[in-house]
């Protein structure tokens, strides 16, 4: 294809990405290097409102324990998603019958917005009138009928639960994709030779999905680190209870828009470069490790 009708193609996605994505981020840089009264542009302060993140109250106290939960829920939801989405696309290529229409049922709820299904999760989950609860003590199950978002230790494993709930279909229908692209004569000469189902799939199967592994690992990283909606709808703007749900996402809304600092303009601009940077930087670091891993599967 000639170059200039590649271009063609290609403009009107830059020009998108350029005015959506890379205008906003270099606007939010360029804010983080002033002072600001309200939003009245003061004196160039450099790194100093980047300063403040790690040096003033309350962000000393807080973001470390935000990014500690946005780290528990990249791992949580990435193993789970893994090991559980991989175990379903599995089962379901071998139900050729019912395999699309039970795709379809794992896919719906990650068509729903992240902020209904956490605001309808709190409703299942509710200690007093939750479905869940009256669920678990009909059964006889009364040990386990737990206020599950209104206990600090149980919180953030309830709101990685929900994430998992609406998000297991995507790793369903990648591994499915991954799966169906695998040549069968490799698994029959591998069972010719003797070998079980189980050796066949971590011989045979597992490092040739090894690529989708990378990507669902990658893309839930990222996820994780700019998750807002969720941990918003199940615990509002302050991670209830206790700060047990607060993420990296919610310190910077509450500082852009609740801290009531002069110079929150400043502040929050620099909390916005810091995470771009964490969740780009982080993404190409996993990207990078997951390639040698790749490499040295299939070699």
């Amino acid at each position: 294809m000639p170059l200039r009708t590649a271009l063609l193609f290609v403009l009107p996605a830059l020009a998108l990405f350029g005015v959506f994505i890379l205008y906003p981020m270099f606007t939010a840089l360029s804010y983080s290097l002033f002072e600001w009264g309200g939003t009245k542009r003061g004196g160039f302060v450099g790194l100093g409102n980047f300063s403040t993140l790690f040096t003033a109250e309350p962000f000393v106290s807080t973001v470390p324990i935000a990014l500690l939960h946005n780290v528990l829920f990249f791992l949580g939801t990435m193993l789970i998603q893994n090991t559980v989405g991989l175990g379903i696309a599995f089962l379901l290529f071998r139900r050729s019958s019912t395999r699309r229409a039970l795709q379809v049922l794992y896919a719906i709820p990650y068509l729903v917005s992240p902020i209904v299904i956490g605001y309808l999760w709190t409703l299942l989950l509710s200690p007093a009138f939750g479905p869940v609860n009256a669920a678990l003590k009909g059964i006889g199950l009364d040990g386990l009928a737990l206020p599950w978002l209104g206990d600090p230790d149980l919180a953030i494993w309830a709101v990685i639960a929900i994430s998992v709930w609406q998000w297991i279909g995507f790793p369903v229908l990648l591994y499915g994709a991954a799966l169906g692209g695998i040549p069968e004569e490799l698994s029959e000469a591998a069972r010719m030779d003797g070998a079980s189902n189980w050796m066949t799939f971590r011989r045979i199967l597992l490092p040739l999905l090894t690529p989708a592994i990378g990507t669902v690992s990658v893309l839930t990283f990222i996820f994780a680190m700019e998750a807002f909606a969720l941990p918003y709808a199940v615990g509002g703007s302050t991670g209830s209870p206790a700060g047990a749900t607060d993420f990296i996402s919610l310190v910077f809304y509450r500082t852009a828009f609740e801290s009531g600092d002069p110079n929150r303009i400043g502040t929050s601009s620099a909390m916005a470069a810091l995470l771009f940077v964490l969740i780009f930087g982080g993404a190409l670091l996993a990207t990078w490790a997951l390639r040698r891993v790749e490499r040295r599967v299939m070699s």
